[in-house]
């Protein structure tokens, strides 16, 4: 596995050194934001991109929020900052997950390991289907691809994707954020019901419109996708 580390404190990229190499791991460490942000456009071939949230040169998510815009590699923040609007912010500029310093490196493996692990899982799973479709969409898991109105959409994180594809495939059906939680993100996730939120209203300013959101809130319950239903 490859991992992009973009952290400033050597202290802690030493100790994930140690941690990678026991794992099998191959690491790249950069302390600098921007510098870290310039390599990867030059460098994109990574399965996992572990970002500080506070950087000199640029802030973490900065970073994120650029990456995403061309690449939908798994990203894990780690930060100081332990409030739940900052953990909503970096969530909402693209992240997976993200862990709170100080952390334990155990900790961070399992995040690295669970995020990758479902990300990989989809990636390979070879579906007997052509096109899971709908009046809007036609998606296919096996290459990963949403078609939107007959256009390709590029700008889907892994988590996104997962989450659109769920829903879609269980039309009209309400979900709350526990078992969307359970379902999507499994188990293994260590975040709360808010991250749900998140996605979900990142998910809705890429698809669909103010009156015709597909993804509808049912207040007090959770959420649902429906094609058939037109906001009054």
């Amino acid at each position: 596995m490859k991992i992009l580390v973009i952290e400033d404190n050597e202290s802690v990229c030493s100790m994930l050194e140690m941690f990678f190499l026991k794992e099998g791991y191959e690491g790249k460490f950069i302390h600098n934001g921007k510098e870290a942000l310039d390599f990867f456009m030059a460098n994109q071939n990574w399965d996992i991109i572990i970002i500080d949230w506070m950087l000199p040169g640029m802030e973490g998510v900065t970073i994120c929020r650029r990456i995403r815009q061309v690449s939908s590699v798994p990203i894990i923040m780690l930060t100081a900052k332990d409030s739940e609007s900052d953990q909503v912010l970096g969530l909402e500029m693209g992240a997976d997950d993200y862990v709170t310093k100080p952390f334990s490196p155990l900790t961070l493996m399992a995040r690295i390991k669970a995020v990758t692990r479902r990300y990989q899982k989809d990636a390979t799973n070879q579906v007997d289907e052509k096109f899971l479709a709908t009046e809007h969409f036609k998606i296919s898991k096996e290459r990963r691809e949403v078609i939107y109105n007959n256009q390709v959409l590029t700008n889907l994180t892994p988590k996104e994707f997962d989450l659109l594809y769920y829903l879609i495939s269980n039309p009209k059906q309400v979900f709350t954020r526990e078992q969307l939680l359970d379902r999507v993100w499994g188990y293994q996730f260590y975040g709360d019901e808010r991250t749900v939120d998140v996605h979900i209203k990142r998910l809705r300013n890429k698809i669909g419109t103010k009156d015709q959101p597909f993804i509808h809130t049912i207040w007090g319950v959770g959420y649902k996708f429906d094609e058939s239903l037109v906001s009054g």
